[in-house]
């Protein structure tokens, strides 16, 4: 977890408007077969900046479990927070922020952005990709609780997940990955919070973890400030100062940026919900696989 503690007067970014005088806590949160260090080099740049910065291990046991521990992390957080998410991270921070009124603004880079009933099964069923035949299913027992985790294969992780880096690199990702619980992306959303916070959305055309088509749609049907580059699923360590950017945009925008759309659902707060247990039809970060995985495991979800 990195942290900085300045507090200062914002920097105003292009495209922002500076509105207050502490600048927000940054809170970076990463998806799935990945750790906090893939943040690195947008924290360094955010700190040169003057912004403290947050980048929290996320759990990957579950849709509800890890929104909830991610809630818990923004409840420690004093002021103006700008919640950012990669991939699987996109559906976390869209239930995270349900019912924090200092979450300011969301930031999707590549990321799933659900709304409400919407799971990563449903939307890799619209956006097919390549993920169908580049994941492991293995199952894992912890603490009385049994399930099954998703790993990337290592001879597929370059070319579906990070193709814009070094092999050298990649196959240290490979080796170092975090297994993913399926129940991340067969658990529904119960709240969608950018229908009611301002969002950005950082699109990675060259994505072939989630499909750039899906991206495009989701910032789209949440009247995201977009914008679209050449890089693989992993913009965040390809092309941090581009991530960076769009981050500041969001950290020094006015509340002008705020969407109006239509409320959606019942009314859900991430710090009340507790972890479901228990095997559930599987799925993956937004491929198509998700449909070939499920046939295989044939098991409801809890």
């Amino acid at each position: 977890m990195a942290l900085c503690t300045t507090v200062a007067a914002p920097a105003a970014a292009d495209g922002g408007t500076t509105t207050t005088t502490a600048k927000p806590t940054i809170v970076l949160v990463h998806g799935a077969f990945a750790d906090a260090s893939s943040w690195n080099g947008v924290v360094e740049r955010l700190e040169r900046r003057g912004y403290a910065v947050i980048a929290p291990a996320n759990p990957l046991r579950g849709l509800y479990n890890d929104s909830t521990y991610i809630a818990s992390v923004l409840d420690s957080i004093k002021g103006p927070i700008v919640l950012v998410g990669h991939s699987y991270g996109g559906s976390l921070i869209s239930s995270a922020a349900a019912g924090n009124p200092h979450v300011k603004s969301l930031v999707y880079v590549s990321a799933l952005m659900p709304d409400v009933g919407e799971n990563g099964m449903s939307l890799a069923a619209r956006f097919p990709t390549e993920l169908g035949t580049a994941t492991n299913s293995v199952p894992y027992r912890a603490g009385g609780v049994h399930g099954t985790d998703l790993y990337l294969k290592p001879d597929r992780l370059h070319q579906v997940f990070a193709a814009d880096l070094p092999e050298s690199t990649t196959r240290l990702m490979a080796v170092t990955q975090r297994p993913v619980a399926t129940t991340a992306f067969s658990e529904k959303a119960k709240v969608a919070a950018w229908r009611h916070i301002p969002s950005w959305f950082l699109v990675a055309k060259q994505d072939k973890t989630i499909n750039p088509d899906q991206e495009r749609f989701e910032a789209k049907r949440a009247g995201s400030h977009t914008v679209e580059i050449d890089s693989s699923h992993v913009a965040m360590i390809s092309h941090p100062q581009a991530v960076t950017d769009l981050v500041l945009q969001a950290a020094t925008a006015a509340d002008s940026a705020r969407p109006s759309l239509p409320a959606t659902g019942s009314t859900y707060d991430a710090r009340a919900e507790t972890a479901l247990t228990g095997l559930a039809a599987a799925s993956l970060v937004g491929g198509a696989g998700a449909l070939l995985l499920s046939r295989r495991l044939r098991r409801p979800a809890p």
